[in-house]
């Protein structure tokens, strides 16, 4: 399934750290050795401009959203909106943020919902700089099958000072866009799996899982999940 496919990597600037780029070298690595035509790098310059209506559009259809799902809870749910939510939090503050905030409950409550002013602009925006401007742009230019990038590095610790310390990769394009992708596990850092994320444009289903099972063939690097007590460095 990889050979002859073109696929352009993506290599957006993390603090990953050493040892999840060596995992990511040693994925490309396979799918060069598997047939896969790289085009090494490809960059999709409209990915900082995502940030603003990315938060823009998450806050206020987060705010619908989750009424939509209380509701469909049914009458024995006792909390109807995220103004119940928040009052819930506020009242069981000793437990419920006896460490951290709701500081994304808070931002959401003072929009409108999707009647925001803006929000339907900042949809469109994320359209626009996610799909007609980043991923189908890069793909047509380069003639592409697929891209490919770091899903994120290795699972953080559990940290209650410090808070999530996670290392995102390349999971928000295709989460913006709306196009399919699929992660599959490249390797590991101390124990922890490490997963590439292949992805594409409208209807490339196929495609994708094509080049994620010739991938997860070639490497044999899925293992079955499991709870870690805590790290071992060892490994």
């Amino acid at each position: 399934g990889l050979k002859g496919a073109r696929i352009g990597v993506l290599r957006s600037e993390t603090d990953a750290g050493n040892l999840t780029d060596q995992v990511v070298e040693s994925a490309l690595a396979a799918m060069k050795s598997a047939g896969a035509i790289l085009i090494d790098p490809v960059e999709i310059p409209t990915i900082p401009q995502l940030e603003a209506p990315e938060i823009m559009a998450l806050v206020c259809e987060f705010k619908d959203m989750i009424r939509e799902y209380l509701v469909a809870r049914g009458p024995a749910e006792p909390h109807k909106s995220l103004t119940d939510l928040i009052r819930f939090n506020i009242e069981q503050a000793d437990v419920e943020m006896k460490y951290f905030g709701q500081e994304w409950f808070e931002a959401s409550e003072q929009t409108d919902g999707r009647a925001t002013p803006g929000y339907r602009e900042a949809l469109a925006d994320c359209r626009r700089l996610a799909r007609v401007e980043g991923i189908d742009r890069v793909m047509t230019e380069h003639r592409l099958d697929a891209l490919v990038g770091l899903t994120s590095g290795p699972p953080f610790a559990t940290d209650l000072l410090n808070g999530d310390r996670s290392v995102v990769g390349e999971t928000a394009l295709p989460a913006v866009s709306g196009y399919p992708s699929v992660t599959v596990p490249a390797g590991y850092v101390y124990g922890l799996p490490v997963g590439i994320s292949f992805m594409a444009g409208a209807w490339s289903e196929p495609t994708l899982l094509k080049l994620a099972y010739a991938f997860e063939r070639a490497t044999r690097m899925r293992r079955a999940p499991h709870f870690l007590p805590t790290i071992d460095f060892e490994r």
